[in-house]
């Protein structure tokens, strides 16, 4: 039993922000429907990498565990109205299409407040449900360039560069995600739902709290140098530094102890807090000039034994093979009905009485769609006529 046991979530989302957050639920407990089209979601068909499955591709199945489909034509009549009988029975609808999709779907707040006044309803957008961005696609690449976080990392030479990951679609899903249930608990306590928003464009901005506080309240612009730094706000050194076999990444470390760790004598005599931002690019370039001299294992034994905050670098292959990973076992192996045995990301938190696992992968379009629609109290017959008119897939 999971913590959301008993809750039932549509989602009407689609790429990553969206079913990010609905896949967090389900990991959750919660019943979570993914209401999409007959020809199947978009994210079902752009593969991120190039990977494809027998089925269903990695991207997808990474994004869609703890679903169950429900593939209809929400352009019908019919199928509209097999969405709303769905609506009727959700705790949670969270949808993130373009704004005034929903509207004309009639999946809007206000249609479906109508049908279940409770609902929380998680509205996800990119720039906002207004305003004069208001149409254009929210994608993470155009927010992280927009947010200012590109000018916040490597040299003044270099081209604004983009985070490893997307970092803004996350920290949208979990926005919605937070979002949907502190309004779960609000209903708890006075049995109100309520309409959630959340952007992607505000999301971007309020992760950044501590960065944009030191320019909006602080007054310091952000300066990129010569040298390869990893974020202009930190102190030097910061950032990832070539070995004479690798790399290894290190964090702010006390200029006095670094001096010791690498027999650089030249950092004895700086302040640390004052010189580590005043002198960065000098700092960095002696450091960057002294570790091409170890092995990374070596620098790492000498800096952890100075209480120094140093690490490795890893590619994904040596992430997998970490200790203290497969320790934690932050991936998940399960069987999936159709791309067999698989590994992926698993769960970010923990709970003792009530832990999330995985009840089920990502589901094939309109997997359930009958079991669905049997469970709304659909008659066998009313479920081959729409499946016979292509308002509702079974495969």
């Amino acid at each position: 039993m999971g913590v959301l046991d008993g809750y039932r979530v549509v989602d009407v989302s689609i790429a990553m922000a969206g079913p990010l957050a609905s896949m967090r639920l389900g990991d959750l407990g919660a019943d979570v429907v993914k209401v999409e089209p007959p020809g199947g979601e978009w994210q079902r068909h752009a593969p991120a990498g190039g990977a494809t499955g027998v089925a269903v591709n990695p991207s997808f199945l990474s994004l869609n565990r703890n679903k169950r489909s429900l593939a209809v034509d929400l352009k019908a009549p019919a199928g509209r109205q097999a969405a709303h009988d769905l609506i009727a029975t959700a705790d949670v609808v969270l949808q993130n299409y373009r704004p005034g999709v929903a509207q004309r779907l009639g999946l809007d707040y206000e249609t479906v407040r109508e049908i279940n006044p409770g609902v929380v309803y998680v509205s996800i957008s990119g720039y906002g449900e207004t305003g004069p961005y208001a149409q254009r696609p929210g994608q993470d690449l155009l927010l992280q360039a927009m947010s200012g976080a590109m000018y916040s990392v490597g040299r003044a030479a270099d081209p604004p560069l983009p985070a490893g990951t997307y970092a803004i679609d996350a920290i949208t899903a979990y926005s919605a995600f937070e979002g949907a249930l502190a309004a779960l608990l609000h209903r708890e306590r006075t049995g109100e739902g309520q309409l959630v928003t959340v952007n992607m464009l505000d999301a971007a901005i309020a992760v950044q709290m501590q960065e944009l506080s030191v320019f909006t309240v602080g007054g310091v612009p952000q300066r990129r140098g010569s040298e390869a730094h990893g974020h202009t706000y930190i102190r030097a050194p910061y950032g990832v530094f070539e070995t004479a076999d690798g790399h290894l990444a290190l964090a702010m470390p006390p200029l006095g102890a670094l001096a010791v760790a690498l027999d650089l004598p030249e950092l004895s005599t700086m302040d640390t807090d004052v010189d580590g931002h005043a002198k960065r690019d000098e700092i960095t370039a002696l450091v960057r000039e002294r570790l091409p001299e170890r092995s990374t294992d070596d620098w790492l034994a000498r800096l952890h034994e100075a209480g120094i905050w140093a690490g490795p670098v890893y590619s994904y292959a040596d992430l997998l093979q970490d200790p203290q990973v497969v320790h934690n076992g932050s991936f998940v192996r399960y069987e999936h009905a159709t791309e067999g045995p698989v590994t992926t990301p698993g769960f970010p938190y923990g709970f003792s009485a009530t832990p999330p696992s995985v009840r089920r992968g990502a589901p094939v379009t309109g997997e359930h769609s009958g079991e669905i629609l049997r469970e709304l109290g659909y008659a066998p017959e009313r479920i081959a006529a729409l499946v016979h008119d292509k308002v509702v897939l079974v495969p």
